[in-house]
């Protein structure tokens, strides 16, 4: 990452320690507002909104954990996450969501006159969510979109490519929708050549916004049962990571994290 980037981090005291990787207390307007004060003083940085399956990947994997350990803002993308960190009594502010992320910024980079690119989802997915977000907000610039192919990440010339897109369109946020870790990877490799740029890892936010996924209701999403709203949309693709990787794992996971509180009285 670009060597100013650990300056804008939020501080440790403002950060709660939770499976492995330091999550920001921030709301998700405290987010937005962070990421667009941030490029008011042409500052960028990389927001990662981390969901259990990320935990588990990461304290599984130590090149993963590495990888995300380059974020300058992790928040927490799942209720276990937020049931956690207050087992910990080191709560954080709220759930952040890419889903709703994608929405919130997008309001509010439109009102500061900020652009866009949305980078990842199948062919003509992004160009309609980006239709979709410049509509609900008339202000909001769309500096591009790109869907890469299938493999691009083995590919020089495709990783080149998509380089050079973004050097062209020089957006001021760009969301990278290619599921975890693939778009982190990606922000690495791309981050240190844009400095005033935010990169947003935002999995399945694109399709959301472009009306091709659906969200769970709202009290679902608050009740910590949006991931069963997905299983019920997509059963196939998600049974496996949902019930056989994740729910042990977010088991386990609030079970440590009453246990950290109960021995640290």
């Amino acid at each position: 990452m670009a060597p100013n980037r650990n300056a804008i981090r939020t501080t440790r005291a403002d950060r709660t320690q939770l499976a492995g990787l330091e999550f920001s207390r921030l709301s998700e307007a405290g987010v937005v507002q962070h990421i667009i004060e941030q490029l008011a003083v042409g500052e960028g940085g990389w927001a990662l909104p981390a969901n259990v399956d990320v935990c588990r990947q990461v304290q599984r994997d130590q090149a993963v954990h590495a990888l995300v350990e380059n974020a300058d803002l992790i928040v927490p993308d799942g209720m276990p996450l937020v049931w956690g960190a207050r087992l910990k009594a080191q709560p954080v502010a709220e759930r952040v969501a890419g889903s709703a992320l994608i929405f919130s910024l997008s309001a509010a980079a439109g009102e500061a006159g900020r652009s866009i690119y949305l980078l990842g989802g199948a062919a003509g997915i992004p160009d309609a969510a980006g239709r979709e977000l410049t509509s609900r907000y008339p202000n909001l610039k769309l500096a591009g979109t790109d869907s890469p192919p299938f493999g691009f990440e083995k590919s020089e010339t495709e990783m080149a490519q998509i380089r050079d897109r973004l050097l062209q369109a020089a957006p001021d946020i760009v969301y990278v929708g290619l599921g975890f870790p693939k778009q982190e990877r990606l922000i690495a490799e791309l981050a240190p050549k844009f400095p005033a740029t935010w990169f947003i890892s935002c999995g399945a936010a694109i399709p959301f916004a472009a009306g091709t996924l659906s969200r769970a209701p709202v009290w679902m999403q608050k009740s910590g049962l949006e991931w069963f709203f997905r299983l019920l949309s997509e059963p196939r693709r998600l049974f496996r990571r949902y019930l056989v990787d994740d729910l042990p794992y977010a088991a386990t996971l609030l079970v440590s994290c009453a246990t950290y509180r109960i021995n640290s009285r």
